[in-house]
């Protein structure tokens, strides 16, 4: 499951994740994820809960906040109390179905550079910290997708409000 961004913001970090992920590994559009697996046999409940958190719903308040190191990659930080708020609903009611992963809390990010030598990923971390400044990010809704060994199918898209 993800959040998706506005056209120009999902334009930058897509413009991001082709310059500096390695291609052979770059198989998806830049994302925001907010749980890494969801039992398929749950499609129906998190359509309906997607639906709920966005129909008619303005859209959450969020800013690109910073950088983050990965040791092998870079992300931008991504700071929004609302999508928190979100986040933290579903996570109460899919609660007994999280992965490890998925229930040890939630550091939104977008990662732009992954699996790459330390010092390459160090150097990227200056570079792109020269000049930074935290600025709004468009949140356009909420997605869940299957995957299937490659690249994601989706399954369902749920807009906030205009």
């Amino acid at each position: 499951m993800t959040a998706l961004f506005g056209a120009q913001d999902q334009s930058f970090f897509d413009g991001q994740r082709t310059r500096y992920f390695p291609p052979e590994r770059n198989h998806l559009a830049a994302h925001l994820t907010m749980f890494h697996h969801l039992p398929p046999s749950i499609a129906n409940e998190v359509k309906h809960r997607l639906s709920q958190e966005t129909r008619g719903v303005r859209a959450p308040v969020a800013r690109v906040a910073g950088l983050v190191s990965l040791g092998r990659g870079v992300a931008y930080r991504i700071e929004s109390p609302d999508l928190a708020s979100i986040r933290q609903r579903l996570t109460d009611a899919f609660a007994g179905l999280l992965t490890p992963q998925d229930q040890a809390g939630w550091r939104a990010h977008v990662t732009v550079q992954n699996k790459v030598e330390p010092a390459v990923a160090k150097a990227l971390l200056s570079d792109l910290q020269t000049g930074f400044a935290p600025r709004p990010v468009a949140i356009a809704g909420l997605a869940a997708y299957w995957y299937r060994g490659g690249p994601w199918e989706l399954m369902s898209r749920h807009m906030f409000a205009p």
